[in-house]
């Protein structure tokens, strides 16, 4: 089994700087054009299956995807596992320093980076653990679905859900974010040989890393 890990394509609030979990918010006009860089990029891979998140930003770069792809596009379901963080009434709040909006201090948010394992998020949403919980769940599902055991498999999420779910492929589980929150539209390959994950290729992008703005690692700077 090969799976292919993608992030969404970009957003405007990604570009804000700002908390975007559950928030249904669309590409933006660049995220497009990175997602269809993306799928240029991808073309020439047969996928037999795609997973995406139910939101909006995860399937339509799915689709953006298979629609410059060099074969049909195959089946797509959407699993609710694989959603972002729950931000709960923090959704869509900003949070870099010059736009901070969040109700708690900054220190405190900045946990999510510098101590991801332990980071509880919004009274009301979830925390890393939660999130880890359900990808792990839908990752030990995953490998061993018999029907796929052979196929090479899209995944469209998005960052902290993708983190997550590739924490089941790190050999340093404590390293969740892996040095980065990835690039909108970065690719993770994973390799599944009889239930044994090998990570491929981490954080590719297709395109020039100046074409999208990432907020994150300016807020990555400061932890």
């Amino acid at each position: 089994m090969l799976l292919y890990i993608v992030r969404h394509g970009e957003t405007d609030l990604n570009i804000k700087g700002c908390v975007q979990g559950t928030v249904d918010e669309p590409l933006n006009e660049n995220g497009v054009a990175l997602t269809i860089t993306t799928g240029k990029g991808l073309a020439p891979v047969r996928f037999d299956y795609i997973i995406s998140s139910p939101l909006g930003r995860a399937q339509k770069t799915a689709e953006i995807i298979m629609a410059y792809n060099d074969w049909p596009a195959p089946p797509m379901e959407l699993d609710p596992r694989i959603i972002e963080i729950d931000w709960g009434s923090w959704d869509a709040l900003c949070c870099t320093a010059e736009n901070n909006e969040l109700p708690v201090p900054r220190e405190e948010y900045f946990r999510l980076y510098s101590d991801a394992l332990h980071f509880e998020g919004a009274p009301d949403g979830e925390s890393v653990q939660d999130v880890l919980k359900r990808t792990h769940d839908f990752y030990e599902d995953l490998i061993h679905r018999e029907e796929l055991h052979d196929k090479t498999v899209l995944i469209s999420t998005h960052a902290c859900a993708s983190r997550a779910i590739l924490n089941n492929v790190y050999n340093n589980k404590e390293d969740f974010w892996h040095g980065r929150v990835p690039y909108n539209c970065s690719v993770n390959i994973v390799e599944v040989v009889n239930g044994k994950s090998r990570l491929l290729e981490e954080d590719k992008i297709f395109y020039e890393k100046g074409d999208s703005d990432n907020p994150y690692d300016r807020i990555l700077q400061n932890v």
